[in-house]
């Protein structure tokens, strides 16, 4: 006589996220605005915003950019703030920073959508191996968003997991 298998995990209240789900496929790319430096040390203002009114930005189109300026230079605040107002509405993410903060942005955005009271009082485990560039910071954020509602957290695959969080249980009177 042989027992019918049951996959337990199939069968489980556990919520499984996967963070590749919240990967934005555009491409990743650095503005250096170092490039519009008069000898890469001063930024000449009527020639910043000429370059700024005949520049191409349709290039950025669904793009996640990242703006730096790479020399050792003053650039002023409105240079920055300029950059953004062509990089808004045509890019899907443009931030201040390294690829790093990029990387950040994009997953904090993409996260902030997730619909935590769904998740009130479940197991949810955050899945850890995959095929995209998942950024560690985006594991920290997922945790950050979920531990004040879901019943316990963990990380790894449903049938294989490390527990990374359990909420207390209230006393019963």
């Amino acid at each position: 006589m042989s027992e019918e298998i049951v996959n337990r995990v199939a069968n489980s209240p556990i919520v499984s996220i996967d963070l590749e789900d919240y990967y934005h496929p555009g491409e990743r790319v650095v503005y250096d605005i170092a490039d519009n430096l008069f000898q890469r040390m001063i930024l000449k203002e009527k020639d910043f915003r000429q370059f700024v009114k005949e520049h191409d930005w349709e290039q950025y189109q669904g793009k996640n950019v990242s703006i730096i300026c790479s020399e050792d230079a003053i650039v002023p605040t409105w240079a920055y703030m300029l950059l953004m107002t062509k990089l808004e509405g045509v890019a899907n993410m443009a931030v201040m920073g390294s690829l790093e903060t990029l990387e950040y942005a994009i997953f904090q955005q993409a996260l902030s959508k997730v619909d935590v009271n769904e998740l009130k009082d479940r197991p949810v485990v955050v899945k850890g191996c995959g095929d995209l560039p998942i950024p560690e910071s985006a594991y920290v954020e997922v945790t950050r968003l979920l531990k004040p509602h879901v019943k316990s957290l963990m990380y790894g695959e449903p049938c294989s997991t490390v527990p990374l969080y359990k909420k207390p249980r209230t006393p019963k009177n």
